[in-house]
């Protein structure tokens, strides 16, 4: 598959490669040069509850999780 780089810079991810990839737009993607080549990696961006689901259960009634946060417990 080829591409060609546009005046500003930009090219188009061939279709076939962002449906098999799962790129989608608002997709980050993490640009680096290896040897010589151009390697973009996709990178999961996490939201900030995603970052904490399942950190603060561990067996705890939801009560408890909040006494302890209000710093009740």
């Amino acid at each position: 598959m080829k591409t060609k780089v546009a005046a500003r810079g930009q090219v188009t991810i061939p279709k076939a490669l962002r449906e098999r990839l799962g790129i989608r737009p608002g997709t980050i993607l993490e640009f680096r040069e290896e040897r010589g080549r151009l390697v973009a990696e996709k990178v999961e961006a996490q939201n900030a509850v995603d970052q904490f689901y399942g950190k603060l259960g561990r067996g705890r009634k939801t009560d408890e999780i909040m006494k302890a946060l209000r710093g009740k417990e």
